[in-house]
């Protein structure tokens, strides 16, 4: 029962099958394959707009160089407290960029608050040459509490960019995951609600190593070529990235699999409010789940297998908890399935003292 990370699952088949497929023969490198340029006009498609994209290995380099694409010297960039961008990324935004700062907005829920986006940026704009300037909003979704932006305050967000001419960007390594969940359109999700810049993540959702940023100002995108290579993130045979998205996005199988590992989510929530011993923290929108659960059975749980990570308490977001409670988190991939959420219903029942079948 492997709920640690949906990075723990490994590629589908399809995706696998693609990668073989392809690994035959001679194809020009670095992005110039027909290949590469087929793949990128299934961007287009599937964001109902003309993009510009930008293969990259991680999604810690495509949420660095959105930042450095739009950097300004002394730029301070703004994001949830909680956002990947500002807790995990280990130093990178700074370090790619050449300086940008990222300072926290706080909001309940794990997204920005509109209003608080206001006024932390207005100190920084136009700012000043002590304090630095505002150069970006970057948003997370799915959050990294598994909530979603619904368009509506995505569009309020936009909404104040627009006001000190600010890009927006969103890091979406759960992208699909989000997607899935609002039931909306790609372009719904991102440029028709004013989103500039989106770091787009196939790797937790099935594929093998396949992230993208996209521009949806391709003009915006004229620094990327030189600031891909300077960072030494640019794939020479780029093909192999191009035939993951092209099976991943065939049928749609992308939005089937986040659906899946969405419904494996509830499911979870499901045995978790059915155990007797633990509860959810909140209410998952996506394919991550978080409980509180009784240290002690935490720790029977680790030994009978089960793999989750415990997790600090989100900023802003009330959990209540004893000194002898920890929170977790649980998290179902494309993999994941109805046996192991069976099996984990009945640990957690184990542990109640209470007889449980399968729901």
């Amino acid at each position: 029962m492997f709920f640690a990370s949906d990075n723990w699952a490994g590629a589908h088949p399809r995706i696998s099958d693609a990668l073989r497929h392809h690994s035959r023969g001679f194809v020009p490198s670095y992005g110039s394959s027909d290949l590469d340029h087929l793949a990128e006009k299934r961007f287009a498609e599937i964001f109902e707009h003309e993009v510009a994209v930008f293969f990259l290995p991680t999604g810690t380099a495509a949420n660095s160089l959105a930042l450095a694409a739009v950097h300004r010297t002394g730029g301070v960039a703004f994001a949830h407290p909680d956002a990947h961008i500002r807790e995990d990324e280990g130093g990178a935004p700074e370090f790619l960029t050449g300086g940008v700062r990222v300072r926290p907005v706080p909001g309940p829920d794990g997204k920005i608050d509109p209003e608080a986006l206001r006024a932390s940026i207005a100190p920084f704009s136009p700012g000043s040459v002590n304090m630095g300037r505002a150069s970006a909003v970057s948003l997370t979704q799915a959050t990294e509490i598994g909530t979603v932006y619904a368009p509506d305050r995505i569009r309020e967000i936009a909404g104040v960019c627009r006001e000190h001419n600010l890009p927006l960007h969103m890091d979406g390594a759960r992208f699909a995951n989000a997607l899935a969940s609002l039931k909306c359109t790609a372009a719904d999700m991102t440029w028709r609600a004013g989103v500039d810049m989106v770091s787009f993540g196939g790797t937790k959702n099935g594929c093998w190593c396949a992230e993208a940023l996209v521009f949806f100002d391709p003009a915006k995108a004229h620094d990327m070529p030189y600031l891909r290579k300077r960072s030494g993130q640019l794939f020479s045979k780029s093909r192999f990235v191009a035939a993951q998205f092209l099976a991943y996005f065939e049928d749609n199988l992308w939005l089937e699999l986040a659906a899946h590992a969405n419904e494996m989510a509830q499911k979870l929530a499901i045995a978790i409010q059915h155990s007797g011993s633990s509860k959810l923290a909140w209410s998952p929108e996506a394919n991550e789940v978080f409980a509180v659960l009784p240290k002690t059975e935490f720790r029977r749980l680790q030994k009978e297998g089960v793999r989750l990570h415990e997790w600090l308490a989100p900023v802003g977001t009330p959990t209540e908890m004893s000194d002898d409670e920890v929170l977790v988190r649980l998290v179902t991939s494309y993999a994941t399935e109805q046996e192991d959420v069976s099996r984990f219903a009945e640990f957690l029942a184990r542990g109640n003292g209470v007889n449980c079948t399968s729901r």
